[in-house]
């Protein structure tokens, strides 16, 4: 692995947990009339803290974007899932509260799953898939299914709304990782001229938006310990897929490895559910009474 791209992605991680944290903590006090609304960022944009949050999570994924043109997306997605261990990092200052037996068995699951997905898959480069259909078709898939989860989460009446908001939103940024380092790579051949004639650079722009309003308005409704362990699982899941899949990364794949490939993203899940259900994540104001409210009105 790359020293460089190691130390990328994991300030990226380090960036985007930090301004997850923030951006939670003003977003619990946003209007539930903007719910699913583009008004909802204009409001937040009136709340320093939340833009101190963005300003974070924009340089976090300018550095993200930068790792993913140095590696494969299949070695930074991983590594950019360890963002649940820097807003564990913060939540734990502001809350004072122990690691404890969960705290330390999340962080030990998780670090271990990346170590061993990636010892295992060994990522690496090979030729991207030129079938514009086998780009559309996954990309078709993880968007309609995030369009799908959000529908769900609008009429739910149940308390998984913003669980189901925030795995639509990691899909649609686990793709807009995948288009980034397309871009990257139109960039690094034909510079801007070949980046903005394609379609790819908008598409991480308007998948951008969307998970944006996604992510806020789950945040609006729910603690962060509701949202963000979903978040942060599917993001890395959906990106490893658009990368096996249309962008060319190479993973192992003999018995042995296979095994151990799964083995290491099912403890990748697994710890984030620990770490993101950690009593001193932030319980904000936040309620499921928020979305039933909000369902009711």
């Amino acid at each position: 692995m790359s020293v460089l791209v190691l130390v990328l992605a994991v300030s990226a991680a380090c960036c985007v947990g930090f301004g997850f944290v923030l951006q939670q903590n003003a977003a619990q006090h946003a209007p539930l009339g903007d719910f699913l609304s583009p008004r909802l960022l204009l409001d937040l944009m009136r709340v320093p803290s939340w833009l101190g949050g963005i300003a974070l999570m924009v340089a976090g994924m300018v550095l993200g974007a930068v790792a993913l043109s140095q590696g494969e997306v299949s070695l930074v997605e991983p590594l950019l899932a360890t963002n649940l261990l820097f807003a564990l990092a913060l939540s734990r200052r502001q809350t004072r509260q122990p690691l404890g037996r969960q705290g330390w068995a999340g962080l030990v699951l998780l670090a271990g799953g990346v170590t061993a997905f990636i010892v295992a898959g060994r990522p690496r480069g090979g030729s991207a898939v030129t079938d514009p259909f086998r780009h559309w078709l996954i990309i078709g898939a993880m968007t309609g299914l995030a369009l799908l989860l959000t529908t769900f989460a609008k009429r739910s009446r149940l308390s998984s709304g913003p669980v189901l908001l925030a795995l639509a939103a990691g899909l649609l940024y686990g793709v807009q990782d995948a288009l980034t380092r397309v871009s990257g790579q139109r960039f690094s051949e034909g510079g801007f001229t070949a980046l903005f004639t394609a379609w790819q650079p908008y598409g991480v722009v308007a998948l951008g938006v969307t998970g944006l309003i996604l992510v806020q308005s789950a945040f609006e409704t729910a603690p962060l310990r509701m949202s963000l362990p979903a978040l942060t699982a599917a993001q890395p899941l959906a990106g490893i897929l658009c990368g096996v899949g249309f962008l060319g990364d190479r993973l192992r794949t003999d018995t042995g490895a296979l095994a151990w490939e799964a083995t290491g993203l099912a403890a990748i899940v697994a710890g984030i559910v620990l770490l993101g259900l950690h009593p001193c994540m932030p319980a904000g104001s936040g309620k499921p009474e928020r979305m039933r409210d909000l369902q009711a009105n």
